[in-house]
């Protein structure tokens, strides 16, 4: 059974960073691909980061620069580093592997002052 737990979340003021993790089980971690969403209030669930097995990654405009995804293939845990967040950064974050149509609980990210 795929399961995805995601943690880090929190409140943080603006220029602020945080660390979200993903811990999957259920399947062979190491041979797919990873990626982060988001979902703001009101808005529609959005792609922001994407790793693939061999560890390429590439990102949504609105985060480049800022967020760095990884994974640690040992641990079977996706990350996502998150610095210089802006209010508009504030969301929940939701990981997912590529090709499959299984959600977490999701980690509220605030960033307000």
């Amino acid at each position: 059974q795929v399961q995805l737990v995601e943690s880090g979340g929190g409140l943080v003021q603006p220029g602020g960073s945080l660390r979200l993790s993903c811990l999957a089980s259920g399947f062979t971690f190491s041979s797919k691909s990873m990626r982060w969403y988001r979902q703001a209030p009101g808005k529609e669930r959005e792609w922001v980061a994407h790793i693939s097995s061999a560890g390429y990654t590439n990102y949504a405009d609105s985060v480049k620069g800022r967020f760095t995804i990884s994974r640690d293939n040992a641990k079977n845990t996706v990350y996502l580093q998150m610095n210089s967040l802006k209010p508009e950064d504030t969301a929940i974050y939701y990981c997912a592997i590529l090709g499959y149509n299984s959600w977490g609980q999701g980690t509220q990210v605030t960033v307000s002052s």
